[in-house]
């Protein structure tokens, strides 16, 4: 069964920056679509970026611009750079692997880090 372990999370004022880090093991992400997500107070999980299999990108419009995804296939890792970030990006974060080359519909997620964005 793949692992995925998010870290990265924290406390960081508006208009800051943190990038999260997401472990991968058990799974070859080279061969798989990932995905990060969020959860906020009463607002469902929401992607917010993915990548595929083949290294296309896709974002989320409330993030386009200033959230980048990225993959490190020798440390089989995805992270999320985060810009810009705002009190509204506060939330649960969470690294998903998909079951194919596409980066939607992923099949698992890790247990998540916490952002909080406040001053």
């Amino acid at each position: 069964q793949p692992q995925l372990e998010e870290s990265g999370g924290g406390l960081v004022q508006p208009g800051g920056s943190l990038t999260l880090s997401c472990k991968v093991s058990g799974l070859d992400i080279s061969a798989r679509g990932m995905a990060w997500a969020r959860s906020r107070p009463v607002i469902a999980r929401e992607m917010l970026a993915g990548i595929t299999s083949r290294g296309d990108l896709n974002y989320a419009s409330p993030v386009q611009g200033r959230f980048t995804i990225s993959r490190n296939l020798a440390r089989s890792t995805i992270d999320l750079q985060m810009n810009d970030l705002k009190v509204e990006d506060t939330g649960v974060y969470y690294c998903g692997r998909t079951g194919g080359p596409s980066a939607e519909r992923p099949l698992s997620w890790g247990r998540g880090t916490q952002v909080t964005v406040s001053s």
